[in-house]
Parts: C-alpha cells; structure tokens; sequence
C-alpha cells in the first residue's frame, strides 16, 4: 500500500497575522481547532521549533455516530519555523501500536492582505498501510472542517 494524496487549500481569514500564527503555534490553542468537527484533542504536544515534536490525539465524539470514542493519534517533527510566514511539518497518522499508517508532510504559509491574511495549507500524504486509502479519501472533507474551526477560532 502506497497510495499518495496531494491538496492545496487556502483560506482568506479576517484576522491579524499574528493572531493565525499564534493559533498554529500555541500547544493550547492547537488543541482548541485541530482535527476535523466533532473531535476534541485531550492529548495535544505541538513545540513549534525546528526539530520540535508533535504528538497529537484526536479523540472521536458523540455526535460522529459509530467512530464515538475512536482515538486517532498523530505524530510529527517540525522542519521549518518562520514566524508569520512559514510552517513545516511532517505528520503520521500511527494507530494503537504507533505502527505508521500514513506518511505525510505540510507547509502552511502566512500572508498579510490588507486587515486579513492569507493561509494557505499543502498536504503531501502517502498510505502505509490498508486502512490508509479511506483515510485519504476522507482528507479534504477532514482537514476543510479542521480549517472552518480555526477560522472561527480566531476570528
């Protein structure tokens, strides 16, 4: 199993910059909008530095029916740090095991516009192992619903 997904999203966000960069590198505020709806993160490690860990896990709700209670830990390294302008991160959807499941990187980029700014997100993600593909096939649903919280999240 080597599947590979790519997406590019973007989002037009009415806040300052700063206060965007501050949600995606504020461990706590991570945890707040990360994941998609209906997921809340109780265990959320995010050191945004060069060489800082990631160690996420999402954990399922009521109101997503038959996955309620389903944990869905992710790791990662940050490659890249510049405030305001540039994340880069990898990613790895593990399971129970922390066996990896999916192989992924992400770039976030920053850009003021006038009041508002401009982020846009590139995710490169690769299966690993058979429950991967319908892992992938969901990304885009998953990770527009992660961005919609993160903009009401700063606005």
């Amino acid at each position: 199993m080597n599947k590979q997904r790519e997406l590019t999203l973007s989002r037009l966000l009415d806040a300052p910059i700063e206060k965007v960069w501050r949600a995606w590198t504020d461990p706590k505020s991570v945890a707040v909008w990360w994941g998609p709806q209906g997921v809340t993160n109780p265990v959320c490690e995010w050191n945004a530095k060069a060489g800082g860990i990631i160690h996420i896990v999402m954990l399922a709700g009521k109101e997503l029916g038959p996955l309620a209670g389903q944990r869905w830990p992710m790791r990662g390294i940050f490659k890249e740090v510049v405030p305001n302008t540039r994340l880069v991160f990898t990613n790895k959807a593990v399971d129970e095991k922390d066996e990896t499941l999916i192989d992924g990187s992400t770039t976030v980029t920053f850009k003021s516009v006038g009041a508002k700014m401009e982020m846009t997100v590139h995710i490169i993600a690769a299966g690993k192992a058979p429950v991967a593909e319908q892992m992938l096939a969901g990304m885009e649903t998953g990770w527009n619903q992660q961005l919609d919280k993160l903009a009401a999240f700063v606005k």
